[in-house]
């Protein structure tokens, strides 16, 4: 498995991640993001989402458990759906609300608390693991799929020194 690790010393640094990972994006790509609550998934989603594009506000999806986005990648749309499911009581929610059929070879999903969608989730091309450490945050992506294989080889990301 490829991995690449970080440390990030704020929000800034946060951000710049986000928009390395916006510079890596492709259709199909499912993104899972693992951290306890205030571990910064959403602010790096958030930064992903502007640098990849969106102008707009980007709002946690904690009530509305989906949140689409629309951003032009190689000069093509591509709709990125941002997924929270802490608020979901089982599996089945995620099957009933259609949300699975949002996991395709033309979107991007990016997922916060995808073991609640366990069993039935679609399985991550990349794990985004966040863990509180000091003041700042440490980070390690995890290629799970040939394509998360293809964004951590072109990933350029320099974690400000500590």
């Amino acid at each position: 498995m490829q991995h690449f690790k970080a440390y990030l010393r704020d929000e800034d640094a946060t951000a710049q991640l986000g928009a390395a990972l916006a510079r890596v994006l492709v259709p199909g790509l499912t993104i899972y993001l693992h951290g306890d609550l205030g571990a910064g998934k959403t602010a790096l989603t958030r930064a992903l989402l502007h640098a990849a594009g969106h102008t707009g506000k980007v709002k946690s999806p904690t009530y509305t458990l989906a949140e689409p986005y629309q951003v032009t990648l190689a000069g093509r749309a591509v709709d990125v759906i941002h997924f929270d499911l802490y608020r979901m009581s089982s599996a089945e929610e995620f099957l009933d609300a259609g949300f699975r059929e949002n996991f395709n070879k033309d979107n991007i999903c990016i997922v916060e608390w995808p073991e609640k969608g366990a069993p039935v989730l679609p399985a991550p091309d990349l794990n985004v693991l966040l863990n509180v450490a000091g003041e700042g945050r440490e980070v390690e992506l995890q290629a799970l799929s040939d394509l998360g294989s293809l964004c951590l080889d072109r990933l350029t990301f320099a974690a400000p020194p500590l």
